[in-house]
Formats: C-alpha cells, structure tokens, sequence
C-alpha cells in the first residue's frame, strides 16, 4: 500500500498560519493557477514542456492543436489544487508521484484524463462532459471516493459551482459571478450550516453568514401564516444587518477556532395549519455548534433552523456565550427548545428550571397561535422572562435574559403581535439595567425606536412624529453619552439635519460619532458622512468590486462625467431613479455620461437577480454588509436611499447628494 496522505483541513477552512491577510493572500497563490479561464480549449495534439504552474494551468486553459499528443504526467495533473480551500481530498508524497498513473477517459459523452495511485485507488479526474473540448469537471478523491468537484456548468471555461461528496458532506454552492466565491448554498445540511457559522465568525466574513439566512422568497414558500413570516423575515433581516458588528465585537471564537460537530434535539414538523400555515415545516430548535479553541472546547448557539427544499436555513444571529463556553437558554421559534439548550445552561436552580419549562410551553403556544391569542401570549411570556432575570444568581445572566426581553418584545411590537409591549419595554432599563449603562442604554434605544414605529401609522402627522422623535433622541444621547446607541441617535440626528439641508450641524454631529467612535461601525460611518459633506470641489476616490467580480476605481472613469447612485432592491424611489437614468444615459452619451451603481442590500444574491432580470446597462457595485454595514455605504456615510452623487470629468463632485427632480438640469449643468 502506497504511503500517503489526505488533505483533511478542519471541516471549516484551516486556521491561519501567519495572520488572516496572510492566509488570504496564499489562498490566492493557491488557486490562481488552477482557475478554468473564459478562454480554454481542449486540442489533441502534444504536451510542451512548460514548467509546473504553466503546465498546471494549461490543463485548466488548454493548449493550441500543435501543443498535445499525450496526456499530462502524474505531477502535472496532481499539481491542481480545488477552488475551494477547505476542501478534503488525498494528496501524494512527492516520492510516490511516480508511481502514480494517468489513463485516458474515453467514454460516452465523457472524455479527459484520470490519475489512478500504484494501489489501484483513483486520486483526480478531470473531464470534459458536453464534447466541446473543454473541462468543465474537476474531480478530487478522497481514498479512492469521490469528495469533492468544481463544475462550469455554464461551460464558458469558469467553474461556477462546488460540490462536497462521499463523506465529505453535501455542501453544493453557487457562484453566480465565477469569481471563485460561494454566492449561494443549493444544498447544505443542518450540520454544514453550524459548521459554516462558527467560520463566518471565525473569519468575521458577514458575507459567508448572510448566504446562510433564509431569503425573503425562502420564507414565503414555506407556507408559513402571516404572523410567522412576518417574525422570521423581521429576524432574518435583523441577523443580516447585526453579524458584522457581533463578529467584531465578540471575542469567543478566535482565529484558530475548530468546527467539532452538531447538537441539537431530533427535528420536529410544523403540520399544516399552525398558526395559519398552508404546509408541513420542518424545523431544527436550539442548534448549538460544539468548537475547539486553543485546546478548549465551547458551545455556540446556531438557534433555529428551518428546512427549505435541500437547504437548512437560519433566520437569527447566533448566540456566542460568554468566554466559559456556557449558553444561556433562548425560546424556540416554533416549539419547546428540548434537552440539549436546557443542559447548556450554567444554573441548576429548580426554581429557574421550573421557570424555563413554562417558557418553553410558551413559546409551543406561540408557534401554533392564531393572530388573535398572540398579544396575551407575547405578554405572558415577557413576564416569565422578568422572573428569569429576578432568579438568576449573577449579573451575567441576568443581562443575557434582559437582553432577550428587549429582543423579542421589541419585534413583537414591530411586527403588530404585542402592540402593548411597548409599555412593558419603556420600563426595562429602570427595573433591570440600573446598574448596567450599557443595557440601560440599548434597552432605551429599542424602545425608542418601536415607539417610533408605532407612531408611524397612515394618518399620523408626520411633522409632529419627527419632531417627537429627534428631541427624544437628543434627549436620550444626554442620558446615555458615550454608548454605542448615543452614536446611532447622533447618527440619526444628523440625517435629520442633512434632509433641513443645515449641514453645519450635520457636520457636527458626524464629527462627534468620527472622532468619539473611532474603531466602530458608527465612527466609521460618521467619518465618511465628514468626507461626503466636503467633498464638493474635491476628487474622490472610490475603490470596490462590481456584481460581475471586476475590480473597479472611480479615478479611472477621469474624462467623464459620473453620476453614483446608491440603492437596494427593496428601495421603490431607487427603482424609479433608475428609469430616469437609464433616460439620461442616453440624452448625455455624446458627453460620455457613466453610470456608477451601489448596491446596498444585505444579500448578493438580490442584487445579481434584479441586475439579471431588469438589464440595467451600467457599472453595479457590491459589497457585503447592506445600508449598514457595507464598506461602499460607509465610505461616504450613506445612511438613506436613494442616494446621488455628482462628480465632473476631472474627479471633482459637484453635488454629494442630488435630489431625482434636480438630476437633469445638475448634469447639463455640469456637462456644458
């Protein structure tokens, strides 16, 4: 039996060896040479002598007719590498590389080459399967077992999907814009999906998150009732908005932090019926992730899962814990969370066990509750959790519940289950935070805000609802200075003085959250709303990544006039702005007009659908992380849509925030 290895990196992608930039910049060593390039071509004639990496890459790229006549030796075939870093295959000591065979595939409707160890055990195939002389399938054995492929599907010369195989899993990713990135999960089981959070957090890669949530059209075809689905598409947005901030902040799951396995109760079925529902849901509650961090084991709570088609979906962000591995009980979604949650929790108290168990009971009436019964339902169980913050024996769970109460009562209210909750969560801060600045002042903010959602009802007056709201929130930054949420209330502030068009106090606020938030979400945020406002008579420089994976410069557009137009699909006026552009592109070619859009939503795969179905003919970029959070939002702190900014053919702006009723005459203005 010949001696060799597997390439068994953890199941989630291998620690780095240096620093995360490092291991970025070795993946990309890695896999350049073995990317299938747009212009491939499969000819019968001879192998040159090209050397390793050329040789390597011309079995992906292909080589002129006069170019082949044999197959590729053992080493040059074995020296392609997955796309994909953490997949698992069978690699060969260089001793034995000799020994190793490559046979010639010529089968119906498949043709290529297999390299085959001394034993006997297949170790890569690499085929063309649609006979237009190309590879389009890239297999890599694991044991003589199929484990894992990258696939061109479109045959075009660039994979554009990965499948994990054997026992390896089942993961079966999409990359829509062949960049070499997962866009979307086709299949991924329950255990995939908790292995796949702890990297996200691991990585602090929102992107590799946000492709774990349920979509919007997910949850719609689950046939939940209209109180369900309205609950998960608000937690499912909240989760996309909020993991950036979590992964930075959380100090839990370290850079060499290690997928270990799946926990969770056995799965249970929503029948037909509940809660309105139209069809059966298949349902995971209380998924914990066990991992391995410098020698030591934790638990991270994953939350719900809900079964879409061969995909597990997440609709919630993940609970870390605290630095001790202990998880803290959190109510199921759908019914009663089971044993493995309730083990988790530090305190064996029975009479705080008895307390869980009747929120658990709770919370089984509120999966299967018509509309009617959920307000006295959300408040009984608000009341359980007021106990469990009273009973618990340290402050640490004692935050970890009231935080929960602020949770779920706050999107109760927002949701239209627990109109009334907004009393209840008025009073959070003086009856459990005194003591805790922090939660006081997040408590606050939450309620702030529900408030004001409630205030905003068809025939409310508008002027007298801003009014209310901006004075609380400079009421609330004089209560709680220097917490995170008095930035995000200054934050609001100064839009409020932007939409006044008082820039001077805009400014100040900004400068406020710039320079007394460096570091954070916030103060980055601030800082590029600093940077927009005086911008005006400045060149700018935008750098970034379009939809389609090309890198893109601002300053390379010089000689043309620019329009940016930032939007999210879930923006009505953006939509109707693009019409108008679309119209303005054409009147202003012969002045070269170019249009630049910022996509903003918290999912790629949105953005590519809407680009995909509506053809708009221009530059759209994309970056992870949504209004929010996005690198591209908070280089010019964007913080509402639709939003235009103006630039010259020099560079210069000449506007930084251009209403759609001023853009034609502000462009011929600009152009003359």
């Amino acid at each position: 039996m010949m001696d060799r290895s597997t390439r068994r990196p953890p199941l989630v992608d291998p620690p780095p060896l240096v620093d995360p930039s490092a291991r970025r910049r070795s993946r990309r060593r890695a896999t350049s040479f073995a990317t299938p390039t747009r212009h491939s071509k499969w000819r019968h004639s001879k192998w040159l002598c090209l050397g390793l990496l050329a040789v390597a890459a011309a079995l992906f790229a292909g080589l002129p007719p006069e170019a082949w006549a044999q197959s590729p030796t053992a080493a040059q075939a074995l020296a392609l590498k997955p796309l994909q870093p953490d997949a698992t295959y069978e690699t060969v000591p260089a001793d034995a590389v000799a020994k190793c065979t490559v046979n010639d595939i010529t089968e119906a409707g498949q043709n290529g080459w297999e390299v085959v160890a001394a034993d006997g055990q297949m170790l890569r195939r690499f085929v063309d399967t649609n006979g237009d002389k190309k590879i389009d399938l890239w297999s890599y054995f694991n044991y003589g077992v199929e484990a894992y492929r990258d696939i061109d599907a479109d045959f075009n010369g660039k994979a554009d999907q990965y499948r994990w195989l054997g026992n390896s899993g089942t993961r079966w990713g999409l990359d829509q814009d062949e960049d070499g990135r997962i866009d979307s999960w086709r299949r991924i089981s329950a255990e995939e999906v908790s292995a796949e959070v702890v990297a996200a957090l691991r990585d602090k890669d929102p992107r590799r998150f946000v492709r774990l949530l349920a979509t919007p059209s997910e949850l719609k075809a689950l046939g939940l009732g209209e109180a369900k689905l309205a609950e998960l598409e608000m937690k499912a947005k909240l989760a996309a908005r909020n993991f950036a901030e979590l992964a930075k902040n959380q100090t839990v799951i370290g850079p060499d932090t290690e997928w270990l396995q799946f926990a969770a109760p056995a799965p249970g079925l929503v029948p037909e019926g509940t809660g309105g529902s139209t069809k059966d849901v298949v349902v995971y509650e209380n998924v914990v992730a066990m991992y391995e961090n410098g020698g030591q084991s934790g638990q991270l709570m994953v939350g719900t899962l809900v079964q879409v088609d061969d995909r597990w979906r997440m609709v919630t962000l993940p609970n870390v814990g605290s630095e001790d591995g202990a998880l803290t009980q959190t109510g199921g979604l759908f019914f009663t969370p089971g044993g493995v949650a309730t083990a988790a929790m530090p305190s064996t108290d029975s009479g705080l066990q008895d307390l869980v168990t009747q929120l658990e009971s709770l919370d089984k009436k509120l999966a299967s509750a018509g509309e009617a019964g959920l307000p006295a339902l959300h408040a009984a169980r608000a009341e359980l959790v007021e106990k469990l913050i009273t009973a618990s024996g340290n402050d640490e769970d004692r935050a970890t519940w009231t935080r929960q109460l602020v949770d779920t009562v706050s999107v109760a209210v927002q949701s239209g289950q627990y109109p009334s909750g907004l009393d209840r969560l008025k009073t959070v801060s003086g009856k459990f935070a005194r003591s805790n600045e922090a939660l006081a002042a997040y408590a606050d903010y939450q309620a702030i805000q529900a408030d004001y959602f409630l205030k905003q009802t068809p025939d409310a007056d508008f002027e007298k609802v801003q009014t209310w709201y901006l004075q609380t929130l400079a009421d609330f930054v004089d209560s709680h200075p220097r917490t995170i949420e008095a930035a995000q209330a200054m934050l609001q502030l100064a839009l409020a003085k932007e939409f006044e068009d008082n820039e001077k106090d805009a400014l100040a606020y900004y400068r406020k959250v710039r320079d007394g938030y460096k570091g954070t979400e916030a103060g980055e945020k601030a800082a590029g709303a600093v940077q927009r406002l005086e911008s005006v008579g400045r060149k700018i420089e935008l750098e970034g990544a379009t939809l389609d994976g090309k890198t893109f410069k601002l300053s390379a557009l010089r000689g043309r006039p620019v329009v940016i137009h930032y939007w999210a699909t879930w923006c009505e006026p953006c939509k109707q702005d693009m019409k108008l552009l679309s119209r303005l592109q054409g009147r202003y070619k012969r002045q070269g007009l170019t249009l630049v859009g910022i996509n903003v939503d918290a999912r790629r795969a949105d953005a590519e659908g809407f680009v995909r179905e509506n053809r708009l003919p221009w530059i759209q970029l994309f970056e992870e992380g949504g209004l929010e959070s996005s690198r591209l939002s908070k280089a010019f702190g964007v913080q509402t849509l639709p939003t235009m900014m103006l630039v010259d053919k020099d560079g210069t702006v000449v506007r930084h925030n251009v209403r759609a009723a001023e853009l034609d005459a502000a462009i011929e203005e600009m152009v003359k």
